[in-house]
């Protein structure tokens, strides 16, 4: 039988050699489902259980027993309920079950002056009740709504919050190697939330100077949002790049990267690293990357990993790269020799974490025994 503590400690162990410079006894597994996944796997439908949390602990034990990793297997981002309450216009779950992003509009391109000299004023007044349309009413109803979202939010987090810590102990998890915290990019906030990707692409052209003063003008409270309670070096805190790929390299250097770099380094300065989900291709901006703080985490979703490597693997640590669609498309041993090729590349040296290019959001788009037999040999045959 085995010993989940002894288990967590070894797998702990994994995470803390990594971060600390260290090469480990192997190579760690740094893989968790989207509670989409999660769901559709253990046969479940899909609105019903986000909207019955109690559902959640029997899906997330047939994860746990089904797939192999050294940290929980689930991840849970959002729920509905609290969009719900603030009639949320960015987050609207779909006929399928699915929360889905619509292009919105918060901020209007004739406001960057306003936001600029106060963007939490503008933030507060202005966009949330554009996003949330039931927070368009009177100061104090507002203020019930905001306080019934904040309840909403609060329980539902805090138990799935339980539920990662009962499964921790139960399968002897690693209790480091996580994300605890979530921001954006100042350019990414503006472009996400506020303008929208066609509101910021003609705001490149025509107002550029605008741009480029309201992120520096919205830096500090994405900071101060990016960093925990208790920093760690063993933490993370979550940054998904979105547009960089986009943009002309010229409009990156004036743009995005300025208040990126400088977010990126603050948070470092306060002792949390920032663990970046590198979307797209940022091949020709891989120089920019190794300007950051050592051991930033980098998720890459594409690119050459054997470039990648060279360039940025003696300083930060990588994951990522390894395309789930093989895993729909390819045979048991076509996804195994995958595995074995990208570790060949990326382990050497340490700074590597096991993990795929992007979340595997539906059940359909791979094939189980091809993902399960993936792990399993990361698990068993990386050894250092």
């Amino acid at each position: 039988m085995v010993d989940t503590k002894i288990l967590a400690q070894e797998r702990t162990k994994l995470f803390k050699d990594i971060f600390d410079g260290e090469i480990p006894r192997r190579v760690p597994i740094n893989v968790n489902f989207p509670i989409e996944f999660c769901i559709q796997y253990a046969g479940e439908d899909l609105a019903e259980a986000q909207w019955n949390t109690s559902m959640l602990e029997k899906i997330f034990e047939k994860i746990c027993n089904d797939f192999v990793s050294d940290i929980v297997p689930v991840q849970v981002f959002r729920f509905p309920s609290y969009y719900k309450i603030l009639g949320a216009r960015n987050f609207v779950m779909s006929s399928s079950g699915f929360l889905q992003h619509p292009e919105i509009n918060g901020l209007e391109a004739e406001e960057y002056d306003e936001f600029i000299e106060s963007p939490y004023n503008c933030i507060l007044e202005k966009i949330l009740p554009r996003i949330y349309t039931e927070l368009n009413t009177s100061l104090a109803e507002r203020s019930l709504v905001m306080a019934k979202a904040f309840k909403a939010f609060y329980d539902e987090f805090n138990y799935v919050n339980m539920l990662y810590e009962k499964l921790i102990k139960k399968y002897g998890y690693s209790t480091k190697g996580n994300v605890d915290g979530f921001v954006e990019a100042p350019f990414d906030f503006m472009s996400d939330q506020l303008r929208g990707f066609k509101g910021i692409t003609g705001d490149i052209r025509r107002r550029a100077d605008k741009v480029a003063a309201a992120c520096e003008a919205v830096t500090p409270l994405l900071i101060k949002a990016g960093v925990p309670a208790s920093p760690s070096k063993y933490g993370g805190t979550f940054i998904p790049l979105h547009m960089a790929p986009y943009i002309r390299t010229k409009d990156f250097e004036k743009l995005y990267w300025p208040t990126f770099k400088k977010e990126i380094e603050e948070l470092a300065a306060a002792g949390q690293p920032s663990w970046l989900f590198v979307e797209n291709d940022w091949t020709r901006y891989v120089d920019y990357l190794y300007e950051l703080p050592e051991n930033t985490r980098m998720w890459f979703e594409y690119g050459d990993p054997k470039f990648i490597k060279e360039k940025l693997g003696k300083k930060h640590i990588l994951t990522g790269f390894y395309p789930i669609s093989i895993l729909k498309t390819g045979t048991k041993q076509q996804c195994v020799d995958k595995a074995k090729e990208l570790i060949d590349i990326l382990a050497p040296g340490g700074k590597y974490m096991f993990g795929f290019d992007k979340s595997i959001i539906t059940a359909d788009s791979v094939k189980i025994e091809n993902l399960q037999a993936v792990l399993e040999y990361v698990a068993e045959n990386t050894d250092y």
